[in-house]
């Protein structure tokens, strides 16, 4: 199986989520949750990081993370390597600590990062281990530093949170307001569902059909993207963006006949099927050329030079660096 691609730029915010090897309960202990937060204490001031939310489940954390810096993959390293040594070795023990590569998505500004940080704060509540009002009293989760600013580190940042649905202030008055808008939130399924916190530890990345689109342009063209071609929605998008340019190529006049046979179309899935992963059914939805086996036959003709050579040779010119990271 593929591994995801890591997409890292200067002020990019992630969802990181991470299990213990087998499952296993890692934070059972308040010893292990703060040897974590010491290791997560001194990432943050050696990469600059700031924190929104954490979470330390049992056997799982959670983490909101803004890089001002573009260094995720390297704090992340250090810091499940820093803190995997200091477990076994506490423990007497050898051995993974966590079960693989942990899991990062990103995240838009504003309402999907707030969303992100109801999410994590309300996990110890949506698996039953406290309520709300024993969650903000908790160790284990960042609530308790939100509510408490005197206990906070210089690297945590709850703001994001604060700010939607209801543009709190991080005062005394708004932390309580915020607790009570998460006891709501967490009976309300519909406003959860609306909130995505069903999507919120699968996937890219989470926010706008723009932001997701504007992500796929930090990969670089030399650089495969075959990280997130196993994810339908990141896939298709960068097929759109793909087809966006071809027909950019070809010309608005040229691209107003709208016969499903039109050399055009022709051209344009025959450069889809050489550069892209694009199957024959979604050239045949984009395109509206009718059935897939008739994408298929045509593309195979204009390929072999038989059909719509003067708009292929239109589109061949640059598409090799176009393409290149589709």
């Amino acid at each position: 199986m593929a591994r995801k691609l890591r997409i890292e730029f200067p002020n990019a915010i992630y969802h990181v989520i991470n299990r213990g090897n087998y499952r296993s309960g890692i934070f059972a202990t308040k010893g292990a949750r703060d040897a974590f937060m010491k290791a997560l204490d001194e990432a943050c001031k050696r990469t600059g990081w700031r924190i929104h939310a954490w979470c330390l489940m049992t056997n799982h954390y959670h983490l909101a993370i803004s890089t001002p810096k573009a260094n995720l993959i390297s704090g992340m390293q250090w810091l499940q390597t820093t803190f995997s040594a200091r477990f076994n070795q506490f423990r007497d023990e050898r051995g993974h600590v966590f079960q693989g590569r942990y899991k990062a998505f990103s995240i838009e500004q504003g309402r999907a990062l707030a969303s992100v940080c109801h999410y994590i704060h309300l996990n110890p509540v949506r698996a039953r281990m406290f309520p709300i009002e024993q969650t903000e009293q908790w160790e284990g989760c960042s609530l308790r530093w939100l509510m408490r600013s005197k206990e906070r580190p210089d690297w945590f940042d709850p703001a994001p949170a604060l700010a939607y649905p209801a543009q709190l202030q991080d005062t005394p008055q708004g932390r309580r307001a915020y607790v009570t808008y998460l006891a709501m939130l967490s009976t309300d399924e519909e406003e959860q569902k609306k909130q995505c916190f069903d999507q919120l530890v699968s996937g890219w990345a989470l926010g706008s059909e723009d932001f997701k689109k504007k992500l796929l342009e930090q990969i670089p063209e030399d650089l495969p993207a075959t990280g997130i071609e196993n994810l339908a929605e990141a896939r298709v998008l960068m097929w759109t963006k793909a087809l966006d340019e071809l027909k950019a190529k070809i010309g608005a006049d040229e691209c107003a006949s709208a016969a499903k046979s039109a050399d055009w179309k022709v051209a344009v899935a025959a450069e889809m099927k050489r550069h892209t992963t694009a199957p024959n059914q979604w050239l045949s939805d984009a395109l509206n050329m009718g059935s897939m086996f008739t994408v298929s036959r045509l593309a195979k003709e204009c390929l072999a030079g038989k059909r719509a050579s003067k708009h292929l040779k239109k589109l061949t010119a640059k598409s090799e660096s176009c393409l290149a990271s589709s």
